[in-house]
């Protein structure tokens, strides 16, 4: 009997999900197994996806509806509820489950790089379902943070104040992207941010892996930055949603 998996996204072209698990699959042997990319022009479009492949067994969730999808589930894992974003969807009896497993593998992949100290502290281009897994993760890392993000709130700052006030890159060496800035095929566009104040202790972490060297990384690695793509953490993640699916 074939079983079904796939990613839903509003853009999944980018995406080496597909690849990835269809290596899985045949190294495995499971060949009534197959994965395949479905881009949503929205989520309201989500519960015809599933009438239209009952075989469906779990669904990776990407860019923007890791946070739009909560609505559409049946229940939440713990800490998808603390996250406020869910990354992986198993449908079992006919529920969907909600879990998020980009916290976990940001967490592991993050820790293994960057070295940290008692002066560690963040700053996070973008506040959407992504960011929040890597919120997470650095409260866990107990690693301060501050969001930036071109909209002002009680929570963030903005391009515009991270540009008039460098002391924020001199007092935060961890940066992170988790905005889709500069990922395929726009490669060319690049978060705002100053590069002369990008230094040799920065530590420039771009969740974006397609290209593997986006525009910000190559930036920071021409200020002698330390630079880390995406890609790992996505090796780690689909890992952990196939644990989930398969249990």
């Amino acid at each position: 009997m074939e079983k079904k998996f796939g990613l839903i996204g509003a853009a999944v072209s980018h995406s080496f999900s597909k690849s990835y698990f269809e290596e899985k699959f045949f190294r495995d042997g499971l060949r009534d197994y197959r994965y395949t990319l479905y881009p949503l022009t929205s989520i309201e479009e989500l519960p015809d996806l599933l009438k239209e492949n009952p075989e469906m067994c779990g669904l990776n969730v990407t860019i923007p509806y890791k946070e739009q999808v909560i609505p559409y589930l049946s229940d939440v894992s713990a800490d998808s509820k603390k996250i406020g974003a869910v990354n992986v969807i198993k449908i079992k009896d006919g529920k969907l489950l909600g879990f998020n497993t980009d916290c976990d593998a940001f967490h592991e992949t993050l820790k293994a790089w960057y070295p940290i100290h008692d002066k560690s502290k963040a700053l996070i281009m973008g506040t959407g379902g992504s960011s929040k897994a890597v919120q997470e993760a650095l409260r866990r890392l107990h690693i301060p943070f501050q969001l930036i993000s071109r909209a002002k709130s009680h929570e963030t700052i903005t391009y515009e104040q991270l540009r008039k006030n460098p002391d924020y890159y001199h007092t935060h060496p961890l940066i992170i992207n988790t905005t889709p800035l500069g990922m395929h095929p726009d490669t060319q566009s690049c978060p705002p941010i100053n590069f002369d104040e990008i230094t040799p202790e920065h530590y420039v972490y771009d969740l974006i892996y397609n290209p593997a060297r986006t525009t910000l990384l190559q930036r920071a690695e021409m200020r002698n930055a330390n630079i880390k793509n995406g890609l790992e953490m996505l090796h780690l993640q689909a890992e952990k949603s196939w644990e989930i699916w398969s249990r």
